[in-house]
């Protein structure tokens, strides 16, 4: 059973939240499931994230990464057969082409990538820029009536 949210009342009161309607939306969508290549999606702190995709037969050339804003496409595609000789009596291991994409958060950008033993490795790390981290506000012991007092005193010294 499938049940559809709707999201319009949210559209009416909630502005500059357009992303994260547009992300609700796309996760209830049915999407075909492809589970090829498996990967594990591991958060290593507060700001570290790693993907580690099973690309067994691809080679550093064959893969194709691109980081776009709030997106990760890891990309692979065969450049040539494979050059063993002979017949396969069984074929299991799969060199298809694949794209997989992850949808990263504001500010997430990939640090690092590297492939081995079959393993991709993409280390991937939440930059925010200072002038949107919290910053500490001094609260100063002058209140507004002796602000204004000061004010006016400036303003009887240019008169004189």
């Amino acid at each position: 059973m499938r049940t559809t949210l709707d999201f319009s009342p949210l559209f009416r009161t909630g502005i500059g939240f357009d992303r994260v309607f547009d992300a609700l939306d796309t996760a209830t969508r049915v999407q075909p499931f492809d589970n090829w290549p498996p990967y594990d999606i591991v958060k290593q702190g507060e700001d570290r994230y790693r993907i580690i995709m099973a690309v067994a037969g691809f080679d550093r050339d064959e893969l194709t990464l691109t980081d776009r804003p709030n997106l990760l496409v890891v990309s692979g595609a065969k450049k040539s057969e494979s050059q063993i000789e002979g017949t396969y009596l069984h074929k299991g291991i799969a060199e298809r082409e694949f794209e997989r994409r992850f949808e990263l958060a504001d500010h997430v950008k990939v640090a690092n990538a590297s492939l081995v033993n079959g393993l991709l490795t993409i280390d991937l790390q939440r930059e925010v820029p200072e002038a949107l981290k919290p910053r500490r506000v001094e609260i100063s012991g002058d209140g507004p009536e002796k602000q204004r007092h000061i004010g006016r005193t400036i303003d009887a010294t240019k008169a004189a």
